[in-house]
């Protein structure tokens, strides 16, 4: 490898290092854009016991964001951008939080008591920030950093899922993107979208963007980036299909705002 394809190509490093936190998608640093997803997986290590919950749990929203993997691996090899994933379960310990918020560790989520968490004392929750929340956020520090080393600040670009229900009420988006305070991502992000006439575009819906410690508040406001977070329903992008047809349809949006904010 030449050092000029060393500097303008990411390499992932959990792979070899076998760290549980995260995995990183290589990318390159000049599509200017780096995407990051909090709650890709459901996965609990194998000595937290489910975290006394059933099977059945993990499959539903509490314990991770239904598609939002897929939709980022297809993303991230459509654009040719980097991307870092979390490899743990929200259910264990939330990396959309800061550290010292109160849901961090969820005692109840959705109707649905977790015992593992219940009891949680200050020591293992240390030890879950340690081992699994401030790696993952370390890495997506170091992704960040590498693109902003090589030239290429990016937009950072937060892929999220929702319920098609809450609480028994229909929530009627189909997409919803959040921000705060810096519209330049999530403005033409909204307008790109809300041109297909069949999408019901939310603005900070269902969710309101810009919580203190937050992903993007620490890795993009906080650094003055470009930012926005997409919230998809999770019925569109619960399978091949409907990750396909998302995944195309941002693939040509995404890189579209990035050259236009270039300008």
């Amino acid at each position: 490898m030449t050092a000029l394809e060393n500097k303008t190509h990411l390499h992932p490093t959990n792979r070899e290092e076998g760290n549980p936190a995260f995995e990183t998608l290589e990318g390159r640093p000049d599509s200017g854009i780096v995407i990051i997803s909090d709650h890709a997986t459901n996965i609990v290590p194998e000595a937290y016991k489910q975290l006394g919950l059933p099977p059945s749990e993990f499959e539903r929203h509490i314990a991770y964001d239904i598609g939002a993997e897929s939709l980022t691996r297809y993303l991230a090899k459509a654009i040719g951008c980097p991307a870092i994933m979390s490899r743990f379960s929200r259910l264990l310990i939330d990396p959309n939080r800061g550290s010292d918020d109160p849901t961090l560790v969820m005692r109840l989520s959705d109707g649905a008591i977790v015992p593992g968490n219940a009891q949680i004392d200050r020591e293992e929750k240390q030890h879950r920030i340690d081992t699994y929340y401030q790696p993952y956020h370390d890495e997506v520090a170091r992704v960040i950093d590498f693109s902003v080393q090589a030239g290429y600040p990016p937009l950072v670009f937060s892929i999220h899922s929702f319920t098609p229900f809450w609480k028994g009420v229909a929530r009627p988006w189909e997409v919803g993107v959040l921000w705060e305070g810096d519209d330049r991502f999530a403005r033409p992000l909204i307008d790109y979208l809300s041109c297909d006439k069949s999408l019901n575009v939310g603005e900070n819906e269902p969710y309101v963007g810009g919580i203190e410690g937050e992903s993007l508040d620490k890795h993009a406001r906080a650094r003055g980036l470009s930012a926005a977070l997409i919230e998809i329903r999770q019925d569109l992008i619960g399978d091949k299909t409907g990750v396909d047809e998302w995944g195309n349809r941002l693939a040509q949006i995404l890189p579209k705002i990035h050259n236009e904010l270039k300008v």
